[in-house]
């Protein structure tokens, strides 16, 4: 607590060297010291940015949290990339931190996902070491609880008792929002409402009651694999932060009354009580006040990031770089899209135990609401394939705990129109875990979407995401438009050890748009696999039409493929189509070659077209292949339109088709 309590006031004297954005622990050291004391190497914990007790007491040093503070080159846990006390950590000494953001109760859904995978290893007997059971801790400050994240975390937890504990640090603030402005209950109230999850309250000041609690519920959760919550209330001493100082907002009189839960005094005068002399106190805040201000010191010294290195660990290495397997044996017949996944999934679970597939409707009942999960729960049991709840978040949160403990996650979201609810975890954990955590939590998970429009599917089931998701870094998009690569490309995405949504053709499932014959392919051997970021030349022209300079090059993925086809029969082997199957990472190598070839170019996509996935790749191509077009990169997308309009004579009006895209090729060929 000395040690805390020197930090934080060493801090506040050195206003001009701690220019980063930061908070302290004061106030809450109790609680959060006697949560780490009682924890083992085999546990996981996720701290939030006010608990560096919580770090202190784990055995991390003053001088390896400065450096984050101070975001130098040298830091443990982000090489200067993340505010202070936002750790993570993989070690045999110590328990594992994931990484940790800033988004507040955003951490609820991923940490869950470690109690959820580690309760499916202990199913399927796979031990941690020692065969001691891991606890789980999620730490959060009351405010959070009132995101509604945190609702579907504790609901799944509840549901599957889960071996977590939710330690609730209750300071009545929420930046300057006090918890009679923001909420109707506290915690340890709200979580009543949770059937199954334990729960207790205490006063997170006395460092007694906080350690013989959190023993008490640590042990239980150890043995019995329960989820609690243990509720504790603290003062908030310090600022929200160093930029949201406490004098803006707090009366002087409320401070004074906070500072009577000081726990460091407190424990101070339990200790004299207990025969510990005050000389020898003094001695300890005297030594830890000097070590302290020498790690500072020494911290304030260490080198800057390099600069050259800021690229570094935005994704893990993949070991599919090539292709490979036969794509079209000779003893196979020819398959529907909506089955190779299927039977890429079948194989993938035969063969890794550690593979699980869950999401809305894909269980035994079901199989999915396009039947793309059928049979899978009957042959691989529920505890392998299973429905969620309607919980986007979750899923999709979910698979950053379940990467770090091993487990191989392919999740489902019903409809691209409902990804929405999942961008949080998407953006905030998921896409930015490996980067900030310099490569060591990469998040291994397959996140499949159907997608697209057709057949008056109506404004809530027909959307594209594409150039949405494709704004986000760090996650990788796959789009395939036949079984021979939905399969193949299904096996990659799933071997990548980094975050790929596969986006899914629901009219391309079972080619029964009229002109999507060719998406059923034979279906390729067991071993096939097509590396991501690898497009396909699946339209030829003539080399006759290219030497004379009469030839256009169409640049398209997913049902685009369809009506670019049918469109290139309109003309006399004059257009080459190139369908992307990866739209990140893109074969930018392929696709500048061949439109430095033909001279013209043509991006067809099914989204609404203005502010575009294909208007910025036109740019790019403008920029790389200026000296060799004979006129503008052209596009062709949807109409700029909110939604796809239910009744199917609007729906094709707002579309591209086969024949909108050959008047626009005519259009180009004639310029």
């Amino acid at each position: 607590m000395c040690t805390a309590k020197a930090m934080a006031d060493t801090y506040e004297s050195n206003r001009a060297i701690c220019k980063y954005v930061h908070s302290t622990s004061r106030g809450h050291e109790a609680i959060q010291l006697a949560t780490a004391f009682n924890l083992l190497p085999c546990d996981y914990v996720s701290p939030y940015y006010r608990d560096e007790s919580i770090m202190l007491g784990l055995g991390f040093s003053p001088y390896q949290l400065m450096l984050q503070l101070l975001a130098k080159g040298d830091d443990i846990f982000t090489g200067g990339r993340e505010y202070y006390n936002h750790p993570n950590y993989r070690g045999s000494d110590k328990p594992t931190i994931i990484h940790q953001s800033s988004a507040t109760g955003m951490q609820a859904i991923p940490t869950t996902g470690i109690a959820q995978g580690v309760q499916y290893l202990e199913k399927i007997n796979h031990h941690s070491t020692n065969n001691l059971s891991p606890v789980i801790v999620c730490s959060l400050g009351d405010a959070s609880v009132t995101e509604g994240e945190v609702s579907e975390a504790f609901q799944f937890a509840a549901l599957h008792q889960l071996p977590i504990i939710y330690l609730v640090q209750d300071n009545d603030w929420g930046i300057s929002v006090t918890s009679a402005e923001a909420r109707t209950n506290n915690a340890f109230e709200f979580i009543k409402g949770f059937k199954g999850i334990n729960s207790v309250s205490i006063n997170g000041s006395d460092f007694s009651e906080s350690y013989q609690t959190m023993k008490k519920v640590i042990d239980e959760v150890r043995e019995k694999r329960q989820p609690w919550l243990v509720h504790a209330k603290v003062p908030l001493l310090g600022h929200h932060t160093s930029g949201v100082r406490k004098e803006f907002y707090r009366k002087e009189d409320e401070l004074a009354s906070s500072y009577k839960n000081d726990p460091g005094p407190l424990l101070k005068i339990v200790l004299i009580k207990s025969g510990v002399t005050e000389s020898d106190l003094l001695q300890i805040e005297k030594e830890e006040l000097e070590k302290v201000l020498a790690d500072f010191e020494k911290a304030a010294n260490a080198v800057e990031p390099d600069p050259l290195k800021v690229e570094e660990h935005v994704f893990a290495p993949t070991p599919i770089i090539s292709e490979k397997g036969n794509r079209s044996p000779s003893n196979k017949e020819k398959i529907l899209m909506v089955d190779a996944a299927l039977f890429a999934i079948r194989e993938i679970m035969e063969d890794f135990p550690e593979a699980i597939l869950y999401g809305q409707d894909v269980g035994k009942r079901l199989g999915g609401v396009f039947r793309e999960a059928a049979t899978l729960a009957d042959q691989f049991g529920d505890h392998r394939v299973f429905n969620t709840a309607i919980q986007e978040a979750y899923i999709i949160g979910s698979t950053v705990g379940m990467s770090a403990v091993g487990v191989k996650p392919i999740v489902e979201v019903q409809f691209a129109d409902y990804i929405y609810p999942g961008f949080n975890q998407l953006v905030t954990e998921i896409s930015k875990s490996a980067y900030l955590s310099c490569g060591k939590f990469p998040v291994q998970t397959l996140i499949r979407v159907p997608i697209g429009a057709y057949g008056g599917g109506g404004p809530y089931h027909s959307g594209s995401v594409e150039s949405t998701l494709l704004t986000i870094k760090g996650i990788k998009v796959v789009y395939p438009s036949n079984a021979a690569d939905m399969k193949g490309l299904m096996k990659a995405a799933f071997l990548d050890p980094n975050p790929v949504v596969m986006l899914e053709h629901k009219g391309l499932y079972w080619s029964k748009v009229p002109g999507t014959e060719e998406a059923k392919n034979t279906e390729p051997d067991r071993d096939y696999i097509v590396p991501l970021g690898k497009a396909c030349i699946v339209n030829e022209a003539s080399d006759e039409a290219i030497e004379n300079g009469e030839s256009c090059c169409i640049i398209t993925y997913g049902m685009g493929v369809y009506w670019s086809k049918a469109a290139a029969k309109q003309f006399n082997n004059q257009i080459e189509v190139i369908d992307l199957r990866t739209l990140f990472p893109l074969d930018e190598t392929l696709i500048f070659e061949r439109v430095k070839l033909h001279g013209k170019c043509l991006i067809v996509t099914e989204e609404q077209q203005n502010n575009s996935f294909a208007e910025a790749l036109s740019g790019r191509i403008s920029k790389t292949c200026f000296r060799y077009l004979d006129g503008p990169v052209e596009v062709m997308g949807a109409l700029n339109l909110p939604a796809v309009p239910m009744n199917m004579i609007l729906e094709k009006a707002m579309l591209p088709n086969a024949e909108k895209v050959a008047a626009k090729l005519k259009e180009i060929l004639e310029h």
